[in-house]
């Protein structure tokens, strides 16, 4: 069997929920197991990982039967005590019960709240400790590995924790059977993606979700990193598929509500914040989700249940970059910058390098923003999205054009189909006059990639150099492949303005009020 039942029951037994319940989803999906030929088996797995959840949610409403009160020591009451102030997000009170328990009295669950505790306090060395005696004593606390991996560690350190077996001549051995093999491929996965090696990564998943199909865990962890590395369809896609298998599921849910915005989609993004609502209205994820469904109506408000995702967990990441976009929005970027380092500190991915960048460069520290692109490049040296960071740096001013240039033909070489590069290199064709270069780079990938951002740059290139019906064509190409896109809308307005022989930014102040007003009464009713 792939996955140890009485792993689980250890997991279990320690009351380490969480684990257990990630454990379980590997044993419900294994394709050794077969619904029909083992319905008993399958059952079982069921009613395991069944435990695990209901467990889970009994243990954080404290139950006093965790325990059996009759073997209640002194050390166990620290803990208990511990647990309750850390669930209160009084980190620096639980530390302070927890470090009056001996490094030797400490069983496992104690040991990872240790690791967690560290973590929160930024004491890095004791927190690393602590997750590395957690495997020491259970290979399968996955929260320990993955924690392990954001802190640096190589997949060979970790599975070099795992309790080791004995051959026949005394040599110490980690199982290297076929049923332990994947958790050794789920490190390396983890490890990938840790230290931005995305490509490695989702490679690395993939191969688990043969084995493990239908699995909701791998599942995410593959659209979170196609969600960071701008693989939209596909991110989207595969959150659909989790919430079909798991309509029940908040883990994420807030980055597949970015991606929702992204695409315009604001019907499923609708539907998915008043679902998550109904699921669990105190999860950071839910309150994400609520920033990305009011940006539209209002920013400020967004704005406030950005903040408040960071107040529930002031480690949850898309809380950090959400409220950063939002600062880059309402052109405070000098705050987008602490939001984006904040970020950084957690866990540093080229979301926040983008957001730094971006930020840096609305206020003119062009300095700043050079370092920030290049440390992105350093940390994803195979990355086209780094490159064209640098690029867009250096493309700000017109001694750095030519650099620009072949930072974004660099990026398209090394990911062809990267429409980010594409259209930054059309852009600067545009501004250096070269306006035949730029038509004929983006008809060339309108062949491949029916788009309506190409559409748009082409129709934004044709109005420039008055091919007006040109123009209408491919702005009519966009709004029927995504209706939302507002830059689409806007240059329409123009473009009809321009062909009329009107002149697009001459003020209207009476029209354009009516048309605001009009356009906020149709937002509204959008979103009711």
């Amino acid at each position: 069997m792939d996955v140890p039942k009485e792993q689980i029951t250890a997991l279990l037994d320690n009351a380490l929920f969480n684990s257990a319940q990630l454990l379980g989803s590997f044993l419900v999906s294994s394709s050794s197991v077969n619904a029909e030929t083992s319905p008993h088996l399958k059952a079982e797995n069921l009613i395991l990982l069944g435990d695990a959840l209901f467990r889970g949610r009994v243990y954080r409403s404290s139950s006093p039967n965790s325990f059996n009160i009759s073997a209640i020591n002194e050390n166990e009451v620290k803990f208990k005590i511990a647990s309750c102030h850390f669930a209160l997000n009084e980190t620096k009170v639980a530390l302070v019960e927890m470090e009056g328990i001996p490094s030797k009295a400490r069983n496992l669950q104690m040991s990872l709240l240790m690791a967690k505790l560290y973590r929160n306090t930024k004491h890095t060395r004791g927190a690393v400790t602590c997750y590395r005696e957690c495997l020491r004593q259970c290979p399968y606390v996955i929260e320990a590995i993955i924690a392990l991996a954001e802190l640096g560690a190589s997949a060979k350190d970790i599975i070099s924790l795992f309790p080791q077996t004995h051959n026949r001549g005394g040599r110490a051995q980690f199982d290297h059977s076929d049923s332990s093999r994947w958790l050794q491929r789920y490190v390396e996965a983890q490890c990938c993606i840790a230290s931005n090696d995305y490509k490695g990564g989702l490679e690395l998943f993939a191969e688990l979700l043969q084995r493990f199909p239908n699995n909701t865990h791998i599942l995410l962890e593959i659209s979170k990193v196609e969600a960071i590395i701008g693989k939209t369809d596909e991110a989207i896609m595969n959150f659909e598929k989790v919430r079909s298998i798991d309509p029940y599921v908040v883990t994420y849910m807030d980055e597949y509500a970015m991606l929702l915005k992204l695409k315009s989609d604001y019907s499923k993004l609708n539907k998915l914040v008043h679902d998550l609502l109904n699921i669990d209205p105190t999860r950071p994820e839910v309150f994400v989700a609520l920033s990305v469904l009011w940006e539209r109506k209002d920013e400020r408000g967004a704005l406030s249940y950005a903040e408040k995702s960071i107040k529930i967990d002031d480690r949850h990441i898309p809380g950090y970059i959400m409220k950063g976009n939002l600062l880059l929005s309402l052109k405070r970027p000098e705050a987008a910058v602490m939001a984006f380092r904040g970020a950084q500190e957690l866990r540093a991915d080229l979301r926040s390098y983008q957001g730094l960048v971006q930020s840096y460069m609305a206020f003119s520290k062009v300095k700043e923003a050079l370092y920030a692109a290049r440390e992105a490049m350093k940390a994803m040296p195979q990355s086209a999205k780094a490159l064209k960071l640098v690029g867009d740096v250096h493309a700000s001013n017109s001694g750095g054009r030519e650099k620009a240039k072949k930072f974004y033909e660099s990026a398209l070489r090394l990911e062809p189909g990267y429409l980010g590069a594409a259209l930054a290199l059309a852009e600067l064709h545009v501004i250096e006059g070269r306006n035949g270069d730029a038509v004929s780079l983006l008809e060339r990938y309108l062949k491949d990639w029916d788009d309506d951002s190409l559409h748009v740059k082409l129709a934004q290139v044709f109005a420039a150099t008055n091919m007006f019906a040109d123009s209408l064509s491919h702005y009519q190409s966009a709004l029927r492949i995504n209706p939302q896109n507002e830059a689409a809308k806007k240059g329409l307005e123009r473009l009809e303005k321009q062909m009329k022989g009107v002149d697009p930014d001459a003020p209207e102040e009476e029209e354009e009020n009516e048309v605001e007003d009009a356009d906020a009464e149709q937002e509204e009713t959008e979103l009711l």
